[in-house]
């Protein structure tokens, strides 16, 4: 039981118009959190509006619904908002250059998440954040569990396919007995895991333009410590002429993790402001990811985390990955 439920409930019920915010790296469980959410308080006569600070990646759009996140507007007129998936204020920068974060911060806030990493949003006045989850998804069904919200299909798809996707199709280390019974429920509710991963697979489809590219990326890769980290680097030339078609960084991460003796994958993202993202990935029994991550100013899961940098050129960068990274390799094997 969540000692915060009874707060969350209070503020939704003396709301009318509730705003869903995502983190400025969308993925399957933030982009499903947000579509649950909108669903479940639907039936419990809310207004809402879903924002994020990029468009939704093509790889994303097999949920239902992904095309109601608004990309790059915030109404000034709601009565609360909820943040999922994220506890970080540095994930909600590129909405913030949209709209006034005081616009935000003067209205009832709510965090709910399942990430490890220290807390940076300040202003939150209820914070629901289970590390034990696999997903803030999975946050979100026992919290509407407990306060009694109805959850319709449309909601359960969004969970399940987002309990899914962070947990990897429950392979995670964060996976528990829970996280699979809560699966279980849903089938017994209606959700059907072929449909959906039908679905998912006809999104991720890949055009042989982009297939081409996956080989340069791969080409790219650079490896250090005897293999044990493998680092790409993607410009922003690239980013811009491939991002609407497929993220580069999920093409090449996969590979990357499977390399021989690779504990931990990188992928550093260039932009013409000059800031750098990072999406980390380390393999099992390596649980540094989020780590990692905290020393660069980011957070995540054990295994999946990320960090943005606006004051260091990718060469610094570059060499204070690679010894951060050795340095946690060698407290942990």
């Amino acid at each position: 039981m969540y000692a915060e439920a009874k707060k969350i409930k209070q503020l939704v019920e003396q709301a009318k118009k509730i705003l869903i915010i995502q983190p400025d790296n969308p993925d399957g469980d933030s982009l499903g959190s947000s579509l649950a959410l909108e669903q479940i308080l639907a039936s419990l006569n809310k207004d809402t509006i879903m924002v994020c600070g990029v468009n939704i990646p093509n790889y994303l759009q097999y949920f239902t619904g992904w095309d109601r996140v608004e990309p790059a507007a915030l109404p000034t007129n709601f009565d609360i908002s909820i943040i999922v998936d994220t506890s970080s204020i540095s994930l909600l920068e590129n909405l913030t250059k949209h709209i006034d974060i005081a616009s935000i911060k003067s209205k009832p806030c709510i965090v709910i998440d399942h990430h490890v990493s220290e807390a940076s949003i300040d202003f939150a006045q209820v914070r629901l954040n289970v590390p034990t989850a696999a997903a803030t998804s999975e946050v979100i069904y026992e919290l509407s569990q407990q306060l009694n919200w109805n959850i319709n299909l449309a909601a359960m798809n969004a969970i399940a396919s987002a309990i899914l996707s962070d947990s990897l199709g429950l392979t995670t280390n964060s996976t528990t007995a829970r996280t699979v019974h809560i699966i279980g429920e849903l089938i017994e509710k209606g959700v059907s895991l072929s449909q959906l991963e039908n679905a998912r697979r006809d999104t991720i489809r890949k055009s042989p333009e982009i297939v081409h590219y996956k080989g340069q990326l791969l080409e790219r890769i650079e490896y250090f410590d005897n293999n044990k980290l493998a680092l790409l680097i993607i410009p922003w030339e690239e980013i811009e002429k491939y991002s609407p078609l497929y993220n580069p960084s999920v093409l090449a991460l996969d590979d990357m993790r499977l390399t021989t003796d690779t504990l931990v994958a990188i992928v550093l993202k260039l932009y013409p402001d000059g800031h750098i993202t990072g999406k980390i990935r380390s393999n099992y029994g390596f649980p540094v990811a989020a780590k990692l991550a905290e020393k660069f100013g980011g957070g995540g899961h054990d295994y999946a985390s990320g960090f943005k940098i606006t004051d260091k050129h990718i060469d610094e960068l570059k060499t204070l990955l690679i010894e951060a990274t050795r340095e946690i390799i060698n407290e942990t094997v």
